[in-house]
């Protein structure tokens, strides 16, 4: 795709970018006082994106998620990228009392929304987080079979190494959009939107964001029919049964990768999410699709307390 770029004296060159990774779009923009340190910048943004879906990836079968998938009981040394985001996912799991959880993979093959790998001995049915065991030097090794899937939380940390690269290049902005799941930092407020979950084509005021991470979960696009069932990606680790719910969740977080995690923890079980948002300096806003409501639908915001109801622009305030 062409870059898009735009030159003001004041405040130095703009320069957007966009190219298919982690299963979507990323959009690259930022913002710089040269043409060249903002091409470098935002190449290196790109390869970092490009890094962590090929260390990540459950499709690659070069990936550390497939190969810890084939060997993962014997041990294997993984990159130090997988083992943050690996330790990460625990400190997700622990926090959440599991709602949070990896091992979801034979679900989502279950459900058809990953593939089935011929060459994957059989996950144990009772295995979960608490079997991966994170070793010294970046190695991993399951206590149990057992098969991850790092797609709740890899695209967001993707994102926040692709603003960290923009960042050490020392940019006055940036930003990084990976198929909702968003970063920025150095500039003036910009105004969130997110589609109706009820009317996919309908967006709403979400909230003002400046400088900071927002994710959104939904099945606007993702709902199916499947053995005559309806199933979305969205898997509640408790049940290990897809939500169905017609909803959007919203988290905004300091990190892109907390973000994507929770929105997965809040769609599952709001109620029992706001501990977890607590913990994590995080909150939510979540939009329910109800015809009998001002435009058709009710936003709910999160704060140590619970849920409280707003009007859908106060989302935005």
């Amino acid at each position: 795709m062409n870059p898009i770029a735009a030159a003001s004296p004041q405040h130095g060159d703009t320069l957007t970018r966009a190219r298919p990774l982690l299963g979507t779009l990323v959009e690259i923009s930022a913002r710089g006082t040269s043409g060249h340190t903002l091409n470098t910048a935002i190449e290196r943004a790109f390869v970092a994106v490009a890094r962590i879906q090929a260390l990540m990836s459950y499709h690659d079968p070069q990936s550390d998620v497939s190969r810890l998938n084939r060997n993962g009981t014997a041990g294997i040394t993984v990159d130090p990228h997988t083992w943050f985001v690996l330790d990460t996912a625990r400190a997700l799991a622990e926090a959440s009392n599991g709602l949070f959880d990896i091992s979801i993979a034979p679900d989502l093959v279950r459900e058809g929304f990953l593939p089935h790998h011929a060459d994957l001995a059989p996950a144990d049915a009772a295995a979960n987080w608490q079997h991966i065991e994170l070793l010294p030097d970046h190695r991993v090794r399951f206590s149990r079979p057992l098969h991850i899937d790092l797609g709740g939380i890899a695209k967001g940390y993707a994102v926040d190494c692709a603003i960290r690269a923009l960042q050490d290049a020392g940019l006055l902005a940036g930003r990084v959009n990976a198929g909702g799941d968003l970063r920025l930092f150095g500039e003036a407020a910009e105004t969130i939107r997110v589609r109706h979950p009820g009317a996919a084509t309908q967006l709403l005021p979400l909230c003002q964001l400046r400088e900071g991470a927002v994710a959104t979960s939904a099945s606007y696009f993702s709902q199916r029919q499947h053995q005559g069932r309806v199933v979305t990606p969205l898997i509640n680790a408790a049940t290990r049964q897809p939500c169905i719910d017609t909803r959007s969740v919203s988290v905004l977080a300091d990190q892109c990768m907390l973000a994507d995690a929770l929105t997965k923890v809040v769609f599952a079980e709001p109620d029992q999410a706001i501990a977890v948002l607590d913990h994590f300096g995080a909150h939510a806003v979540m939009i329910d699709a109800d015809p009998t409501l001002p435009a058709y639908c009710r936003v709910r915001l999160s704060d140590s307390t619970g849920w409280r109801d707003a009007l859908p622009e106060a989302a935005a305030e």
